[in-house]
């Protein structure tokens, strides 16, 4: 019998890329699984909190063990932006104009130094757990690559020539910071 474990979300590819990841032990199931369509208000102002207020809904609205995952873009010459608000930062989930935005107030500048952080939080009648990974990089001074989505045309990871664009999703998949924080949760022995 697989454990079912809903995470928070109704993106489709994020759903696939999880189950891939954790394999036949456990069966993925989303928001869309439960018609749960009212939006998630994601007011905290960590990763941590965010991954929490999402998991808790869940938990909350289903009473299965459920997992809140809240990822995004940190560079050091920014302060650490665009943070918890990558998803927005320059319009809602237009990552064309999110990337537009961070090359333009990175124009001229030499420390390219980032990472992309994914905190995973785990709900359970017994618990709330956390895990996190993360892969560090540069960002480009433009776009390169077709696939991938959100950031991944202007992030190179370490030890890499390309970025995660310009990768197959089977390569990034097993360096991503989402990878690594479903690691972490499989080492931990949920």
């Amino acid at each position: 019998m697989k454990n079912e474990l809903l995470v928070a979300t109704h993106n489709q590819h994020k759903k696939e890329e999880i189950q891939q990841i954790l394999g036949s032990r456990y069966k993925v199931t989303s928001l869309s699984d439960y018609g749960l369509n009212e939006e998630i208000v994601e007011d905290g102002e960590t990763f941590h909190e965010n991954a929490q207020i999402k998991a808790e809904y869940c938990f909350e609205k289903t009473q299965r063990a459920s997992l809140g995952d809240d990822s995004g873009l940190v560079i050091e010459a920014l302060d650490g932006r665009p943070g918890i608000y990558s998803a927005r930062y320059a319009g809602d989930h237009d990552f064309d104009k999110n990337m537009d935005k961070v090359l333009e107030e990175l124009s001229g500048v030499h420390n390219r130094r980032a990472y992309f952080v994914t905190v995973l939080c785990l709900v359970t009648a017994d618990e709330t757990t956390f895990f996190e990974g993360r892969v560090y990089g540069t960002i480009t001074k433009e776009r390169s690559g077709a696939k991938g989505f959100g950031y991944d045309p202007i992030f190179v990871p370490d030890g890499y020539e390309t970025t995660f664009a310009d990768m197959s999703t089977e390569s990034k998949n097993k360096i991503s910071h989402r990878r690594r924080a479903l690691d972490a949760f499989l080492e931990a022995g949920q």
